[in-house]
């Protein structure tokens, strides 16, 4: 798959997550996405720079829920998706698809 097939699917697969968080109840807004990668900010390879990564802001109830605790149902959902979660390590709001052995 190409990187541009690869920043296709990225994109459908947060259109489910956001339905799928809405669905549970949640609200989100985003967070971190892409990232210019001629701008030195944060890893030099992150999926971000290849708009293969987003960061969400997670709300119920008005309330900023900050852990990655708290993502762990969309975590894992995106997971069933075939996307990496932050979660695993250590940065809940990161949701990315792998690409060349970056999550």
């Amino acid at each position: 798959m190409t990187l541009r097939q690869k920043q296709s699917r990225f994109v459908h697969m947060i259109a489910l997550l956001i339905l799928h968080a809405e669905a549970l109840g949640y609200e989100l807004t985003f967070g971190d996405g892409y990232r210019d990668p001629r701008v030195p900010y944060g890893h030099p390879e992150s999926l971000h720079k290849h708009r293969l990564a987003h960061d969400l802001n997670l709300f119920q109830d008005g309330i900023y829920l900050m852990t990655t605790a708290a993502h762990e149902p969309l975590g894992l959902y995106w997971e069933s998706l075939g996307g990496a979660w932050g979660g695993r390590f250590n940065d809940g709001n990161h949701y990315s698809l792998e690409h060349e052995g970056m999550r």
